[in-house]
């Protein structure tokens, strides 16, 4: 008897159609399981045996061929583990046919009969609504996920004997009720920390503000204490709200990844990851034998936050420069090509120096001059580049730190910001890229015009600190940004000039 069960397969952050195909033949005996299946496919046989006799049915004697169609695209994973079993006891008559015409089926299968969560729900739920099938049998622990999913049903199932009564009719089942997401979602996200926290540093603050404004890339200097990761991990805090897209596509990315964790749906808070210096060139930005999405993009729409970036591997650190420019990562193998989306907004930060004081206004540097051009230069000029914005960190005074007088809140800086990304939607209306870090050279020319008086200053700028084409192009668009915050239709001569004071680590002899 043959009989085809419909499942999907992962391919960056979207699901292609897989066809779990059964045959059931009187010559021989055997389960032989072909399509290109990894290892954890072809280890199913004995978690599907054992399952079936702890839930009251048999794998017959018989010849039985699976087939994971397309034949020619490598499959991965146990979500295989449900349709598989699903699909040998309908061609074994064991069960009835109900259900399965019309229904994705996917899953992993505990010895026990139960079923166990699986990665990538988000994406295949998706994919199962486009092909117009009408429901989706999915891990208990996987409804929230799925139920983002609206127009299909979404049936958590908590075994194998379970979902063998319902597809029997012996039981009746009830879908998830659909998780109703909107715009208005992601605007009531809480976070635990706040700019109020943190005392003084207003020039710092107001750089992170113009980087929050324009999504542009920004790098802290200074010694240790100075407060640099206090300020990174506040930085979501001020970032505009994500928009329904920007949660699917996060959601997505973790979804993947496996990092949604049980009874979860859409992801409303940007992401913030932090990795340590010790991190490989591939779990930064992903791939791998069974490729997985890496930092960059699991930072998607959010901070991806370099703290102490000399410490991290020059290797590791030079792979940033494509996603920084393209803000989307491929990676490409012999056997297999993925698109993972990179749009994060890079924070780094840095001491100054190897023994952390130099240019420090109290604590004396102890390093040599070879010693902190070294030190600087394990971060290279390309890189450097496509960080906009370079900002000085210094060391907040004891009457700052003791002062009653109360700092400015996120809300009111997010604002500021939210105010500022709608002028840019408004401008970049019918272009495919929303705020100012994204725009391209020819973009510049159209939105980013330059006054007489404010090409002469930048052109001055340029030869005295002898920048590059790049960080022309980058001091533009802050200076657009810092327009858009002061609600000016111009960019006018103070916002290049504000724009040219956070290039601080282009000037020659810095800190002198």
């Amino acid at each position: 008897m043959f009989i085809k069960v419909h499942t999907g397969a992962i391919s960056g952050i979207e699901a292609v159609d897989v066809t779990v195909e059964v045959n059931v033949a009187g010559g021989g005996i055997g389960l032989y399981i072909v399509g290109l299946p990894d290892n954890t496919i072809k280890e199913s046989e004995q978690r599907i045996q054992a399952a079936f006799e702890n839930s009251g049915y048999r794998l017959l004697a018989k010849k039985i061929v699976v087939n994971l169609a397309p034949a020619d695209l490598r499959k991965e994973g146990s979500l295989y583990d449900l349709p598989i079993a699903i699909g040998i006891l309908a061609a074994t008559e064991q069960i009835s046919q109900n259900f399965i015409e019309d229904s994705m089926f996917i899953g992993e299968l505990s010895l026990n009969g139960s079923l166990r969560s699986v990665k990538g729900v988000l994406p295949l739920v998706a994919r199962a609504r486009e092909r117009g099938l009408k429901r989706v049998f999915l891990p208990k622990e996987n409804i929230a996920e799925g139920a983002v999913v609206d127009g299909i049903d979404i049936i958590g199932i908590g075994s194998l004997m379970e979902i063998c009564e319902i597809i029997c009719g012996r039981l009746d089942y009830s879908p998830a009720e659909h998780i109703l997401a909107d715009e208005s979602s992601t605007r009531d996200t809480l976070y635990a920390e706040d700019f109020s926290d943190v005392k003084g540093q207003s020039y710092v603050k107001r750089a992170l503000e113009i980087a929050a404004a324009g999504g542009h890339n920004i790098i802290m200097i200074g010694s240790p204490g100075s407060g640099k990761t206090m300020l990174a991990r506040r930085m979501p805090t001020i970032m505009p709200p994500m928009t329904l897209d920007e949660a699917l596509e996060t959601t997505k990315v973790h979804s993947v990844a496996g990092k949604i964790g049980a009874h979860r749906g859409l992801i409303y808070e940007r992401p913030f990851r932090a990795p340590h210096h010790l991190t490989s060139q591939v779990a930064l930005i992903g791939g791998g034998q069974y490729p997985q999405p890496g930092e960059v993009s699991l930072a998607n729409n959010g901070v991806l936050f370099l703290d102490e970036m000399p410490e991290f591997g020059r290797n590791v650190l030079e792979v940033l420069r494509q996603p920084l420019e393209d803000r989307r990562i491929t990676i490409s193998r012999a056997r297999y090509s993925v698109d993972y989306p990179a749009n994060f907004t890079l924070i780094a930060s840095m001491n100054p120096c190897p023994c952390g004081y130099y240019n420090h206004p109290t604590k004396e540097c102890t390093c040599s001059a070879a010693a902190v051009h070294r030190y600087m230069a394990h971060i290279s000029g390309p890189l450097m580049d496509r960080i906009d914005i370079h900002v000085e960190v210094v060391p907040v005074s004891i009457k700052d730190m003791s002062s009653e007088r109360k700092e400015e809140s996120s809300e009111a800086v997010r604002r500021r910001v939210v105010e500022a990304r709608e002028i840019q939607q408004r401008r970049f209306e019918g272009v495919d890229i929303h705020c100012n870090a994204m725009m391209n050279s020819a973009m510049l020319r159209t939105f980013a015009q330059l006054s007489h008086e404010c090409s002469e200053l930048l052109e001055r700028a340029m030869q005295r600190l002898n920048l590059s084409a790049r960080a022309y192009d980058r001091i533009i668009k802050v200076a657009r940004t810092i327009a858009d915050l002061d609600k000016k239709s111009d960019i006018e001569p103070s916002h290049i000039s504000e724009a040219i004071g956070y290039r601080s680590l282009d000037r020659e002899n810095w800190g002198a």
